[in-house]
C-alpha cells in the first residue's frame, strides 16, 4: 500500500552525497570568487555551488577559496595578474542585490585570465527559495561558454531508494537536482517501485509500482503529486516510457500472453500493439525524430538491442558484439547506444557508435544496470554496487571523469536524468 505522498524536502532521510572519483588528465583551471549580497547574507553559497558543479563535470579544476589572493565581486576589483600567477584560466566574479520588490538579482561575469577578456556578464533574477536555481543557472551557462556543450547542472534526477524499517523493506521513489540537492519524495511503499521515467517536458513522471498486488503503471506530477494508473493488466505491466512529443507511451505488456512492446495514447487511452513475436520484448526508449524506438529482445537467441520502426514495424538488430545487451538508451543526438553489456561474465555500461559500430566499455565497477543518459550526452548515470550498497554512479561518455552519489541510508537504485 502507498503510505506517504509528499512534496518536502526530506534532507534528515536519504540525501545523496557527492564523491569524485576521478577527473580528465587535464583539467581547465578556474576560480569562482565568493558571491555575496550587499548589506545582509544569502541562506545558500551560490559560488561553492558553482564550483562543485564544475568539478563535478570532470573538466574543469575549481581553485580552493582558501588559495585566492583575492575575492572580487565586480569586474573593477579584478587583477589579472593575481589569477595569472595562480595558474587560473578563467574566473567567475558576482554579486547579490536585493530588488525593492524583495526578489534577488545577481550579477555574474565570467573572464579569460590570460586574454583579460570578459567572455560575458549575465544578470539572473529570482526568490530567496531559488539560490541554488540561479547557482546552476550560473554554471550552465559558465560550462557552456568555455565547452561549447550545453549545461546540464540544472537538470533533475529520479530515482528509487530502499531502506529497511521496523515495519519492513520500504520503497522511496525521489527526486532531486542533479547534484542529489533538494530531494522530495513523490512516493513510499512497502512494495516495489521501479523504472521511473520523465515526461518530455519534466513535469510528471511515469513508473511501475506493485502497490495493487501487481505491477502496474502509474503517471504522477511533480507540482501537485496527482497520480493516474495507466494499466491494470494480469501480467506484466513494464517499461514505461514518453514519446518525444509528450501524446504517447511506450510500455511493454504480456496481456496476450507473451511481453510485447505497445503504444498507449493519452488522449485515447488506447493501446496498440507494436511487436509480435515469440521471443520477449521489453525495454523500449524512443529516438528523437518519435518514429522509431529502440528496444531489447531475445529474438536472436541471446538480448540484443534492436530497432523498430512504428508506421512500417521493420525491426533491425544494432548490436552484434557479446552475448548480452540490454536497457538501451540514446544520446540526444541518436548517434550514442547506451547499454547494460556483459562482458567477462561481469555486467558493465557500455556505449556503441551508431555510425561507426565502435563499442566501449566505460564502467569499471561490478553489476552495473539501469543507465541513463544527461539531456546533453556529456554523461551517464547508472545503479551499481559498493560492498553491499547499492549506490548510484555517473561517468563521463567518453570515460575521462567519473563521480558517485551514495545515499546516507539504503540502497539507490533506478536513476532517471530529466530532459531540459
Amino acid at each position: 500500500m502507498v503510505l506517504l505522498l509528499c512534496l518536502l524536502p526530506l534532507s534528515a532521510l536519504a540525501e545523496l552525497s557527492i564523491e569524485i572519483t576521478r577527473g580528465v588528465d587535464n583539467p581547465t583551471s578556474i576560480a569562482v570568487s565568493p558571491v555575496r549580497m550587499k548589506g545582509g547574507s544569502l541562506s545558500e553559497d551560490i559560488s561553492a555551488i558553482v564550483a562543485a558543479d564544475l568539478d563535478r563535470s570532470g573538466l574543469f579544476a575549481t581553485m580552493p577559496r582558501a588559495n585566492m589572493l583575492s575575492n572580487p565581486r565586480t569586474l573593477s576589483e579584478v587583477y589579472y595578474r593575481d589569477w595569472r600567477i595562480v595558474g587560473m584560466q578563467y574566473l567567475v566574479v558576482g554579486s547579490v542585490l536585493r530588488q525593492g520588490d524583495g526578489r534577488l538579482s545577481a550579477t555574474f561575469s565570467l573572464v579569460e585570465v590570460a586574454g583579460e577578456r570578459v567572455l560575458f556578464t549575465h544578470v539572473v533574477k529570482g526568490r530567496d527559495s531559488e539560490l541554488r536555481d540561479i547557482a546552476h543557472y550560473i554554471s550552465d551557462k559558465v560550462f557552456y561558454t568555455i565547452t561549447g556543450i550545453k549545461g546540464a547542472f540544472s537538470t533533475r534526477l529520479a530515482y528509487v531508494t530502499v531502506m529497511n524499517e521496523a515495519a519492513g523493506q520500504v520503497h522511496r521513489l525521489m527526486v532531486s537536482d542533479a547534484d542529489g540537492a533538494r530531494e522530495r519524495l513523490m512516493l513510499k511503499s512497502k512494495e516495489p517501485i521501479m523504472s521511473p521515467a520523465w515526461s518530455p517536458d519534466a513535469k510528471a513522471l511515469a513508473y511501475v509500482s506493485f502497490e495493487t498486488g501487481r505491477p502496474a503503471i502509474f503517471s504522477q506530477r511533480l507540482d501537485n503529486a496527482k497520480r493516474e494508473q495507466l494499466t491494470n493488466f494480469k501480467g506484466l505491466n513494464g517499461a514505461p516510457a514518453w514519446s518525444p512529443d509528450g501524446k504517447s507511451m511506450a510500455l511493454v505488456l504480456s496481456k496476450d500472453g507473451n511481453p510485447e512492446i505497445y503504444l498507449y495514447r493519452f488522449a485515447t487511452k488506447t493501446f496498440t500493439r507494436l511487436t509480435r513475436h515469440f521471443a520477449i520484448d521489453t525495454e523500449p526508449n524512443w529516438m528523437s525524430d518519435g518514429k522509431s524506438l529502440i528496444f531489447t529482445s531475445d529474438r536472436g537467441g541471446s538480448p540484443q538491442i534492436y530497432k523498430l520502426n512504428i508506421i512500417s514495424r521493420k525491426v533491425e538488430r544494432l548490436t552484434f558484439s557479446g552475448s548480452y545487451n540490454a536497457r538501451p538508451r540514446l544520446s540526444a543526438d541518436d548517434r550514442t547506444l547506451v547499454m547494460v553489456h556483459r562482458s567477462q561474465g561481469l555486467f558493465h555500461i557500455a556505449a556503441q557508435d551508431l555510425v561507426t559500430g565502435d563499442l566501449r566499455i566505460l564502467t569499471q565497477t561490478r553489476l552495473d544496470e539501469s543507465p541513463t543518459v544527461a539531456p546533453n550526452g556529456a554523461m551517464l548515470m547508472y545503479a551499481t554496487k559498493r560492498g553491499n550498497k547499492g549506490v548510484l554512479a555517473a561517468v563521463s561518455i567518453d570515460a575521462g571523469s567519473r563521480f558517485l552519489l551514495p545515499a546516507r541510508r539504503g540502497d539507490v537504485r533506478e536513476p532517471a536524468w530529466s530532459p531540459f
